[in-house]
């Protein structure tokens, strides 16, 4: 593809539009998490170190799938947190012409590898920008202790998270252009997909959630105007199924438009293709919903 491709243009468009404005940016003034949100991330972060304990980051053949049609892929500056950019990548289908929705995606706790990226051009070929964010200042773990500290350092600095996925936020409707937005996250980025549509409650669009920590608390999920898609393991023992029900029967008194759904016998992270959960049905399974889903409330994605 050459650098004239409509595509290209939106690419480098972007990018120089970001780069002005960024300095502006600054960071967002967000609120600190409360006592009982640091306790339970941080019991989170624990929860996820055994589940993890045998895992490695390195993908196997399942993960190697090829996008459905040509795809663009940029690494690209998206935000500015603690006066440092923050680049993620950045992925589109090639013939692009007007604006696509978006999905902001984020990683699990291994960070933004080569497993995100792959994840988010596959996505991107089904009609998507997608944005997979990096809240791990440009690192990436290939072990559990590695994962468990860097996750660690980001509940540690939750207001930058924060500031980064509001950044990232505004990066695909503002910069991108985009006419709807969704989050998606694996794990630790299930988590922060469910952060997400606290954070814009009104203004995203959709948000999926693979095996991430939830909440039962009505006073927060009670403003969600976010259709949630949320896909759990039943022998998850971080996230376990106990709290995935309360927070579904939660949703459900309060009226919100939600699917969960439990596999039967699965374990955390069971559509991670590196892991030893990993089990290629569900995994199909829950990403023909993600597909299903997004295209519900994204729009077919189709340019």
């Amino acid at each position: 593809m050459t650098d004239h491709t409509p595509g290209r243009a939106v690419v480098v468009a972007a990018q120089l539009i970001l780069l002005f404005a960024v300095a502006a940016c600054g960071r967002t003034d967000t609120a600190s998490g409360t006592a009982d949100e640091t306790a339970a991330a941080n019991e989170n972060v624990e929860a996820m170190a055994r589940e993890h304990a045998e895992d490695t980051a390195e993908p196997s053949e399942a993960a190697e799938v090829e996008p459905v049609r040509e795809v663009t892929a940029e690494r690209l500056a998206y935000a500015e947190v603690d006066d440092e950019l923050v680049y993620g990548h950045f992925a589109f289908p090639s013939d692009m012409i007007e604006p696509l929705p978006a999905v902001i995606m984020i990683h699990e706790w291994w960070g933004l590898n080569d497993n995100i990226r792959a994840m988010a051009e596959r996505l991107a070929a089904e009609g998507y920008i997608v944005l997979a964010v990096d809240l791990f200042g440009g690192k990436s773990a290939t072990d559990p202790q590695t994962a468990r500290q860097m996750m660690l350092r980001a509940v540690e600095n939750r207001d930058s998270v924060t500031s980064n996925i509001q950044q990232a936020h505004a990066f695909v409707t503002a910069t991108a252009g985009a006419p709807r937005v969704a989050s998606l996250g694996w794990c630790f980025g299930g988590g922060w997909s469910l952060n997400t549509a606290l954070l814009f409650p009104t203004e995203l669009d959709a948000a999926v959630i693979y095996y991430g920590q939830v909440t039962d608390d009505e006073e927060k999920l009670s403003s969600l105007e976010v259709p949630i898609l949320g896909l759990f393991g039943s022998e998850d023992r971080g996230i376990k199924v106990e709290s995935v029900r309360r927070f579904e029967e939660v949703l459900e008194q309060l009226g919100k438009d939600h699917e969960i759904h439990i596999y039967e016998g699965a374990g955390h992270a069971f559509a991670n293709p590196s892991g030893n959960n990993f089990n290629a049905r569900y995994a199909e399974d829950a990403w023909n919903r993600t597909l299903g889903f997004l295209g519900t409330h994204l729009g077919a994605g189709s340019t």
